[in-house]
This record gives C-alpha cells, sequence and structure tokens, in this order.
C-alpha cells in the first residue's frame, strides 16, 4: 500500500522512513569507545541493517535559543559515577567534550554521506541537558517562563533550520517536529500535562507553534510529536504534517511495573517483588541518588525507576515478564493494533503521512532481553506488519534498535523487519 499522504512528501524524500532512534545519546555517548564516537560508522551500521532514518535531539535551544550560554564546549560527564549505568539512555560513560554547532553538521554531513535522513527534534525539555558537566543548560531553559517556553524553543527551532539551509544540508530533514513527547514534557505547564486530557490541553499552543514554523519554512514537513495515540482524535492539532504518535503498549511490563511498585510514590518503601527481583548489594533506595541531584530535575525519569534498573537482575525480571507474558498477550496485540488503525484513519482524514517514532514494549532495563526475545520480536513484528499494511510512511523497528542499544548486535531481524517496512509486508 502507498504511504497516506504521500502528496504531501517531498520528492527527494524517501517513500518509506526505515527509523532508528538516536535520540540525545548521538551526542552523550560520543567518547572514544562509546557508540556514536564515530558518526560515519554508526551510520554505515544503521545501513548495513536497512535504516535510512536517524531521529534525534538537535539540541535547538542550546544551539539557537536565546539564552547567552557558551555553545562552543560541551562536556558531557554522564549522570555521574555508576548512577544511571543499568538505565537505558543513561548508560553513558561520560567524558565527551563536543561542540554543538560542529556535532549537530557533522551528523548531517555523514547522514549525507551514507544516503541517510534525519527525523529534527528536542529532547531538551525531557532529558538532555542532565547529561551536561554544569546546570546551566538546564537553568536556561527553565528560567523561560511557562508560557512562553514552546514559542521559544520553536522560534529555535526556524533558526536551526535556516543554520542548516546556510549548510547546505536541509535536504537531510525528513520532518521537524517540536518536542519529544510534548504532553508528558516539561515544555508546557505541568498541570496540563498531568491531567487525563493531557492532548486536548497542549492543542492551542501546538496549533499556533506548528503554523509558526510551516510560515517559516513551508518547503519543510513540520509536526508534533504525542507520547501516546489519540485519546480522542479531536484533541489532536489539526495542523501537524506528519501524524507522529508513540505506541508503547506495556501490557505484561505495565503489570510488573505495578506489582513491583515503580510508580510508588517517591518516599514509599521497596515493594516484595521488586525485593526479589534485585541483585545482592544493592543499596538502601532512600540514599540512592547522583552526586548531582539537579540531574534529576532535568530528566523525566524517577529515581526509583533509576533503582530498580541499575540493581535489577535482569534474568528475574525476564524470567518474570516470560511466565506473564501468555495472560497479556492477545489484549498488548488488540491495543497496539487498535492504537495503529485509530492513527491511520486520523492521518487519512487529513491526508497526512503517519509514522511510529517510538514503540513498542516499553521501557526496560538496559540489560533485560525481553525486547529481544521471541516475545518482543513478536509484538514489534505485529506493529511493523500493520504499519505496512495500513500504509504508514515510517516505523521504528523497536525504540531498543539502535546503536546505544544490546539489540543492535541483532542485525539479521533489524534487515528483515526493515525490508518490509521499506520494501511491503509478502
Amino acid at each position: 500500500m502507498q504511504p497516506m499522504g504521500e502528496a504531501l512528501i517531498p520528492g527527494h524524500l524517501p517513500g518509506r522512513l526505515a527509523i532508528t532512534l538516536w535520540d540525545f545519546s548521538w551526542y552523550t555517548q560520543a567518547a572514544a569507545g562509546e557508540p556514536f564516537h564515530d558518526l560515519d560508522r554508526a551510520f554505515a551500521e544503521a545501513v548495513e541493517r536497512g535504516y535510512n532514518t536517524v531521529r534525534i535531539c538537535a539540541m535547538p535551544y542550546l544551539l539557537c535559543g536565546e539564552h547567552g550560554l557558551d555553545t562552543t564546549q560541551l562536556a558531557l560527564p554522564g549522570m555521574g559515577g555508576s548512577f544511571g549505568l543499568g538505565t537505558r539512555w543513561y548508560n553513558a560513560r561520560g567524558g565527551a567534550v563536543v561542540n554543538p554547532l560542529e556535532r549537530l553538521l557533522e551528523l548531517f554531513r555523514a547522514a549525507r554521506r551514507s544516503g541517510c535522513y534525519v527525523i529534527v527534534s528536542s529532547w531538551e525539555y525531557q532529558q538532555s541537558p542532565a547529561f551536561a558537566a554544569t546546570p546551566d543548560w538546564y537553568k536556561a531553559l527553565y528560567a523561560v517562563p511557562e508560557a512562553e517556553r514552546l514559542p521559544a524553543l520553536t522560534a529555535a527551532l526556524g533558526r536551526l533550520v535556516t543554520l542548516l539551509k546556510a549548510h547546505d544540508l536541509a535536504d537531510r530533514i525528513a520532518y521537524v517536529e517540536l518536542h519529544n513527547e510534548i504532553e508528558y514534557s516539561k515544555l508546557v505547564a505541568e498541570q496540563l500535562y498531568r491531567g487525563a486530557r493531557a492532548q486536548a490541553a497542549v492543542k492551542d499552543q501546538l496549533e499556533a507553534s506548528i503554523a509558526a514554523l510551516r510560515r517559516e519554512h513551508p518547503d519543510v514537513l513540520v509536526t508534533a510529536c504525542y507520547a501516546k495515540p489519540p485519546a480522542d482524535p479531536a484533541d489532536i492539532a489539526e495542523n501537524m504534517q506528519v501524524a507522529h504518535f508513540h505506541t508503547y503498549v506495556y501490557g505484561v511490563l505495565g503489570a510488573l511495573a505495578d506489582a513491583a511498585g515503580l510508580n510508588d510514590a517517591p518516599d514509599a518503601p521497596v515493594a516484595p517483588l521488586l525485593r526479589d527481583l534485585l541483585r545482592p548489594g544493592a543499596p538502601d533506595l532512600a540514599t540512592y541518588a547522583p552526586a548531582e541531584l539537579w540531574r534529576l530535575d532535568a530528566t523525566g525519569v524517577r529515581r526509583r525507576l533509576f533503582y530498580a534498573h541499575d540493581w535489577v537482575d535482569p534474568v528475574k525480571w525476564d524470567g518474570w515478564l516470560d511466565a506473564h507474558y501468555p495472560a497479556h498477550r492477545d489484549e498488548m496485540a488488540a491495543t497496539l493494533a487498535g492504537w495503529l488503525k485509530t492513527i491511520a484513519g486520523w492521518a487519512r482524514v487529513r491526508g497526512v503521512p503517519a509514522v511510529v517514532g517510538e514503540g513498542y514494549v516499553g521501557y526496560t532495563p538496559l540489560h533485560g532481553r525481553f525486547e529481544e526475545s521471541a516475545a518482543g520480536k513478536e509484538i514489534a513484528e505485529l506493529a511493523i506488519r500493520e504499519c505496512v499494511r495500513l500504509g504508514y510512511w515510517g516505523a521504528v523497528t523497536c525504540s531498543n534498535a539502535a546503536p546505544h542499544h544490546p539489540f543492535w548486535s541483532d542485525i539479521t531481524w533489524q534487515r528483515e523487519m526493515n525490508a518490509l517496512l521499506t520494501e511491503g509486508c509478502s
């Protein structure tokens, strides 16, 4: 099936986007020996696995915001010590020092050399500044009054696209999204995004920002990025040029999170199940924190979740998921298929292409292998086949299929899934 919104897709872009999620890790894990130290190599590995698109935090506010920060050097020590080393995306060893602008331009040049494209986003009001050596970037972001944050970031993104055009690199942009998981970020007021109608609460702001960016750069696709499929299609920004949603189904993983108390209040005791799943020598939860506490404020990940992911025994964790998956399997499959159909319906009505930017099971510990197992692959394959059947423009094979995750080593599976995405279901 041809992709929805095909007429809207610029002719120089791929007919299908096979996406690998590089997020902020392309600069936070850039030290020697880390997966993004050599960007040409990282792109070559992506192409080898069948990908043609990477999705990144392009640091738009840091690079192009009005803050007065020195942006010629960004030291990235990570979260500090061993904190976060068992948690996905937070396992940067630290030590990288990058020039953010040169790093971004080099990524785009490497994308061109490899024949790849870039989805431009920001994780700045969610995670990115937590890795910096000082809290300056974090403080600059949160010094912006809540009502002005989205317009300020939109203006920065506009200047970033202008910068890429000045360097003759804008043809590498697949599309621009305003911010990762807008309704779950601190880009908008907390009383809005914590509510049951979070998507509706941010609709007017998003539409204004999308309209402004589209006026400034009418030759570039602009959209929002939602953490979940539409709770109500009427809640979604109607002028998005790409229906970009995330589809983490959780199911059995959600059941484990509930049973292990991962969503409990910060001062709640460790749940008996979580205690059973921890490795010997786990510290006391009450004392487990990074040396610099501002890093927790600069990220959306809760301290209890860091504790669980850093100290869990991955064999026990996966064993619990394997044992309970059969009871959740059918519901997870039905939920995921229903979400993909809903997104596709929204996109068709508006004549825009649809993309799954992240998915499919949920946030698992770095050393957990449930998503790489037969069960996890079953879920991902269902999603990919549905995306092809419904005419999606693009999708991830799995959020964990990227150079900074162990799943990257499964080359054959990624090739097969990306072949499905780019060539169609056989």
